[in-house]
């Protein structure tokens, strides 16, 4: 700056070096279907991601749930005088649609902002419009979890397909990961009868993809969730007694204590759930609460009354590691005294010991990302040894915090973390010349102790 009036100037001098400021970890984005999807004129916000922060934002801008129109309840008069009703609703007559029954359990599991992309109001389930979904996302930067609501009841082969598209993307942008919920082809995930094992199985053998299994997890079995089902009361059949089926509208005031029956029927009526969204909301939570390095397991799932199949340990064996494909399906457990639990945090990737746990695979990405976006500054800076300075200096102070957070293991900084950049270390000559700076970062993330061994020895009295 040239001085040529006289006067007093200030300038200000920056004595702080720049920073890494850590990305956002649990952004998810739901890809489905709702009942509308308009911000100011109808279906203007079809395939164009939105973020919210409640389920009153959720409605406001995509309705609610799609209404069941095929529930039964009967009303009968028993022996004793007493008048009870009783509420059906066969699985294979359930609305398909469950993108608000996912994003209701996500915040009450704790998730915070998220993300919707309706691919169409309520019809008939199709993969080209959920693939849709899928690009438009991929057009956005903030997200960084993918949940597909309804996949369970797309065709196996079609879900499949989505899930491995869904895989690409994340591998490709490095900044996200896939919540899967299993599909069991023919063996329903809501029938407490279901074979876990064999349906596990399926989904391994025609379910999931081959490649890129280190950014996606897969969860079992469904859930028995408090959640109420959404319903139209002009299509749900009352039958009283011995007299014809009536729809439920009319018998508000032609029948009013049945009509009060049937309502609480109905309300009874177990609503079973795949996991997808009550997982995106733990991840959130334990990503606010404690860090992305922090396994999302041994939680209990709210909403959840209990997992619609048992598992136990031995069933869990084969779902937790398969020698064979390595595709890991991390088991939700009802546990006495304890309620539901989130019980596995691994990968699909379960025979590679790099990535196997869904904590490391997250927490890479967030130091990553993170990293990622702090450099952009030095782009076009002088390739020289002042920048790689600055730049070692930057990624150093944010990996120290992160160690010193419990995020890195290692007694000291220098076995956590380190971080190389320099001529003649990891840039050639050539390199210069041609504009590449490279900096090597290593990485020591801390893993969950997955298996606690106790040995007890019996020690003989010493007289």
């Amino acid at each position: 700056m040239a001085y040529n009036t006289p006067g007093v100037y200030v300038e200000e001098i920056s004595a702080l070096p720049p920073s890494v400021a850590g990305v956002a970890t649990a952004i998810p984005a739901f890809i489905g279907y709702t009942q509308q999807a308009t911000l100011y004129t109808a279906g203007d916000l079809t395939l164009k991601p939105t973020r919210i922060t409640s389920m009153v934002e959720y409605e406001k801008y995509f309705g609610g749930a799609d209404p069941e129109v095929k529930i039964k309840v009967a009303v009968t008069t028993a022996t004793n005088g007493s008048v009870n009703a009783v509420a059906t609703l066969a699985e294979a007559d359930r609305s398909v649609h469950l993108m608000w029954y996912a994003v209701r359990l996500y915040f009450d599991n704790g998730g915070g902002p998220c993300y919707i992309c309706s691919v169409a109001d309520y019809k008939a389930l199709v993969l080209t419009e959920l693939e849709s979904g899928l690009t438009a996302i991929g057009k956005e930067d903030e997200p960084t979890l993918l949940v597909f609501p309804e996949a369970q009841y797309l065709g196996i082969a079609d879900c499949k397909s989505l899930y491995d598209q869904a895989l690409q993307q994340c591998a490709a942008l490095q900044n996200r990961f896939l919540i899967m919920d299993t599909h069991g082809d023919t063996l329903s995930l809501n029938d407490p009868g279901t074979d876990i094992g064999a349906a596990v199985k399926k989904f391994r053998d025609n379910g999931t993809p081959a490649n890129n299994l280190k950014y996606g997890a897969a969860y079992a079995p469904n859930l028995e969730t408090t959640v109420r089902f959404a319903y139209d009361d002009t299509q749900t059949d009352v039958t009283v007694g011995a007299s014809p089926a009536a729809k439920l509208s009319t018998l508000e005031t032609s029948d009013n204590q049945s009509y009060n029956l049937a309502i609480g029927a109905i309300n009874k009526l177990a609503c079973k759930l795949p996991p997808s969204g009550a997982m995106a909301g733990i991840y959130a939570a334990v990503d606010n609460a404690r860090g992305v390095w922090k396994a999302p397991a041994n939680l209990s799932v709210a909403d959840a009354i209990q997992p619609t199949i048992t598992i136990d340990g031995t069933a869990q064996d084969t779902m937790n590691v398969d020698s064979t494909s390595g595709k890991s399906v991390n088991a939700i457990r009802a546990f006495t005294g304890l309620g539901t639990l989130v019980w596995g945090a691994r990968t699909l990737a379960g025979n590679d010991n790099e990535w196997r746990y869904v904590n490391v695979r997250r927490f890479c990405i967030f130091a990553e990302e993170s990293i990622r976006r702090a450099t952009r500054q030095f782009v076009f800076e002088p390739n020289d040894a002042n920048t790689w300075v600055k730049v070692k200096g930057m990624i150093e102070n944010f990996l120290n915090s992160l160690w010193r957070q419990g995020a890195l293991m290692g007694a000291k900084a220098a076995d956590a973390y380190s971080v190389q950049v320099g001529l003649g270390s990891t840039m050639t000559a050539l390199d210069v010349l041609e504009g590449r700076m490279v900096v090597v970062v290593g990485l020591c993330p801390v893993r969950p102790a997955e298996f606690i061994v106790l040995r007890f020895v019996q020690t003989m009295p010493v007289s």
